[in-house]
């Protein structure tokens, strides 16, 4: 078995001084030691080999470090590397048996022990790189996050973003430098952050909200089956009793990937990701303004990661298995059903153990999933919804068109 190599130590604001004397002997005996150089000046007491501050591209720095592979390596970062960390892009570069991680009090850890708050309850963020439309979904009210800032612009801009959002009533604590002689906490509502001429933050620096939301604040339900009004569309979109009910069976789980096949406004793509962050979604749509909209709907519902794909069906699905995309768990078909050969590529393009959904609505595409039941079997469910409606100073139902769905999984010896 190879020896450790790679020493991945965690140094906070207060030094090298707050490390165990076993990680101060591991970066004096470090051949070369990599870090930011905040770490590197942090740690330059006890540096005796050569340094090298993170370049970019990092993948630069990566190609160094591996470079001094059975020799002795030391990277430092912040506190925690495996939370947010260096520690997650190494490993997936040296194994575990190769490498050994040392963290020190996590900046998170930090921030909960000085606020009081349960590290269990919190939601963990990050804007490092990423766009604040993203944290959408956890803007619960009665929520605790903390989000970690990318700079000391990032409080302001998010506290705007919040406050438009109608958040404005949450309390932010802007917490910098934590574990440090210059550490800093400020606390205010957002809406007086959002307000301010200018914010006097360290550059290193994290929020914790306590979220309060107004009345009418864009708060995300948590459940299957939005309201159509928080959707941007054209009326081609599955409604939401429908919706609910085609996500029910498309069964999603964490990390899988969907195949969204004449998406619309999105609606369906979207809901899938927002079951869980480590979901998935490609959305496929021949019309460019609907693809518009599409990309418009998942950054204000908090997914901005889904990808939007031009294509007709069924040519796109062999487009994109061209293009290697993954193999998706699950592919919803809600448009161009009755395109000869759409429902076989679908099938053909699941990986085994995935699952399939058609909505039709016309008595062409209710022929084609008839089809496909009587070869793979399944369930066919039927449904219609009925809305309340005015009609002059009356009021009735008004029925919607009857949807016919099919669903099945493709188990591993169906052709």
């Amino acid at each position: 078995m190879t020896s450790p190599w790679l020493h991945v130590i965690g140094i906070g604001e207060d030094g090298v001084e707050a490390l165990p004397a076993t990680h101060r002997a591991l970066i004096a005996e470090a051949e070369l030691v990599v870090g930011g150089a905040r770490h590197l000046a942090l740690a330059a007491p006890l540096v005796t080999g050569r340094t090298l501050a993170w370049p970019h591209p990092l993948a630069d720095g990566i190609a160094e470090v591996l470079g001094g592979r059975g020799r002795p390596v030391c990277v430092l970062a912040s506190g925690d590397p495996f939370l947010f960390g260096i520690a997650s892009t190494l490993h997936r570069h040296v194994p575990m048996g190769e490498m050994v991680c040392l963290p020190s009090p996590s900046s998170i850890a930090l921030a909960c022990n000085l606020l009081g708050w349960a590290e269990q309850d919190i939601t963990l963020l990050s804007l490092c790189g990423r766009p604040m439309e993203a944290t959408a979904p956890a803007l619960q009210p009665g929520g605790r996050l903390v989000v970690l800032s990318a700079d000391e612009h990032t409080p302001r801009a998010f506290a705007r973003w919040l406050d438009g959002r109608g958040f404005g009533s949450s309390t932010v604590h802007i917490l910098g430098r934590l574990g440090g002689d210059a550490q800093t906490h400020h606390s205010a509502r957002v809406s007086d952050v959002a307000q301010a001429d200018s914010l006097d933050v360290p550059r290193l620096n994290l929020m914790a909200i306590e979220v309060v939301a107004a009345r009418n604040a864009l708060v995300i339900p948590l459940a299957c089956g939005l309201s159509d009004d928080l959707f941007d569309h054209d009326g081609q979109i599955t409604k939401r009793e429908i919706r609910a009910a085609t996500l029910s069976a498309l069964a999603p789980r964490q990390g899988e990937i969907l195949w969204d096949i004449g998406a619309g406004s999105g609606s369906i793509g979207i809901e899938w990701m927002l079951r869980h962050p480590a979901n998935r979604a490609i959305a496929v749509e021949k019309s460019a303004t609907r693809r518009a909209r599409i990309v418009h709907n998942a950054l204000n519902l908090g997914v901005p990661a889904l990808e939007v794909v031009a294509g007709e069906a069924p040519v796109c699905i062999a487009q994109m298995q061209a293009d290697g995309l993954p193999v998706p768990d699950a592919i919803f078909v809600g448009g161009g059903i009755s395109n000869p050969g759409m429902l076989e590529a679908a099938w053909q393009a699941l990986r085994p153990g995935g699952r399939l959904v058609a909505n039709a609505v016309t008595l062409e595409s209710e022929a084609s999933v008839m089809a496909a039941h009587a070869r793979w079997g399944g369930m066919l469910t039927r449904m219609q919804v009925e809305r309340l409606e005015p009609i002059g100073r009356f009021n009735a139902f008004r029925p919607g068109m009857t949807v016919t769905s099919y669903a099945v999984t493709r188990t591993e010896n169906t052709p």
